[in-house]
């Protein structure tokens, strides 16, 4: 199991806003895929999956914005 994290991509960043998901919860991913739409106070972003497996759940919906950090999904 992994959890998919926000990562810190600056440092002034602090949050991200979750524009829309590219897999839905069940969705089998392969390490590297786009996996969702972000959008920083600086830069817009699409976070890559850490590793393969399935999408077991997704934990921050798309318009959300939540601090670095945050577990944003799971993959199992």
């Amino acid at each position: 199991m992994a959890e998919v994290r926000l990562p810190k991509w600056g440092l002034s960043m602090r949050e991200a806003t979750v524009v829309r998901w590219h897999r839905q919860a069940g969705d089998q991913v392969l390490q590297g895929e786009p996996l969702a739409d972000l959008v920083t106070d600086k830069v817009d972003v699409t976070l890559e999956s850490p590793q393969g497996g399935v999408l077991s759940k997704i934990l921050v919906e798309a318009d959300e914005t939540v601090p670095v950090g945050t577990v944003l999904a799971v993959i199992e």
